[in-house]
C-alpha cells in the first residue's frame, strides 16, 4: 500500500502537534487548523481533481479551522478584559472585577 505524500504530511503534523504544551486556546486553534486542513484538502481534491486544488483547499481549510477554533475558546473568569474610565476621562482596559460577573456594573 502506497501512502501519498499529503496524507503522510498531515499525519506527521498531527503527531508533532501532540508533543507541544499549549494553552487551551492554542490547542483548539491547532486542532481546528489540522481538521480544517484535512477537510479542505479532501474538498479541494473532490472539486478540482488536481494538486493545485488540493493545496488551495488545504490552506483555506487550515486558516478557517484555526480561526474558528480560536474564536470558540471559552473565556475563563479573570481573562475577560473590561474598559474603564478614570476620573480624568482616560479610558483603559484591565481585567474585569467582580461587579462585571455579578451584573452590578
Amino acid at each position: 500500500m502506497i501512502i501519498k505524500k499529503p496524507i503522510l504530511a498531515v499525519l506527521m503534523t498531527a503527531a508533532l502537534a501532540g508533543c507541544e504544551t499549549q494553552t487551551e486556546g492554542q490547542q483548539r486553534a491547532t486542532t481546528g487548523a489540522l481538521l480544517g486542513g484535512a477537510g479542505g484538502a479532501l474538498v479541494g481534491q473532490a472539486i478540482g481533481g488536481n494538486t493545485k486544488s488540493t493545496v488551495i483547499g488545504a490552506a483555506s481549510g487550515a486558516l478557517l479551522g484555526a480561526v474558528v477554533g480560536s474564536a470558540t475558546t471559552p473565556q475563563r473568569r479573570g481573562e475577560q478584559l473590561c474598559r474603564y474610565q478614570d476620573r480624568y476621562g482616560r479610558i483603559y482596559t484591565a481585567p474585569c472585577d467582580d461587579r462585571y460577573y455579578n451584573g452590578n456594573y
